[in-house]
């Protein structure tokens, strides 16, 4: 089997996709004051997903992939939570919170399904 870059893994797409909309968003509609607070933690939050999903695929061992694999789903929770308070805050409005909320259901169910598959190629039950 050949080497594949983490950058071929549809979490990783699906993830990187919620960043960089995190991102857009974070421009377009938090405020300045918020510059060293919210926005630094959502933007940090959100770019540590994809970077957790890069190391761990780099360590080639499937117990410290699915350990790195965890952090970036601590990540992303922490991400919507931010979510969540530019919302509460009035930052954003109950339609983006609804369309973020469906990009980042679908980063977790692919978070999951690739920690699944780690987990059973660990133990040898993939093909």
């Amino acid at each position: 089997m050949s080497y594949r870059s983490f950058t071929t893994l549809d979490v990783y797409k699906k993830c990187r996709f919620f960043r960089k909309e995190i991102s857009k968003l974070t421009i377009s509609h938090f405020p300045k004051h918020e510059k060293y607070l919210l926005t630094a933690q959502i933007l940090d939050s959100s770019r540590s997903v994809t970077a957790n999903i890069a190391e761990g695929h780099g360590r080639y061992y499937y117990q410290d992939n699915i350990k790195f694999c965890r952090n970036s789903r601590g990540s992303l929770e922490e991400t919507l939570e931010h979510l969540i308070t530019a919302f509460d805050e009035k930052y954003i409005s109950k339609e983006i919170l609804k369309s973020m909320k469906v990009i980042y259901d679908d980063c977790i169910r692919l978070l999951n399904g690739y920690i699944r598959f780690l987990k059973n190629s660990k133990r040898g039950d993939s093909d």
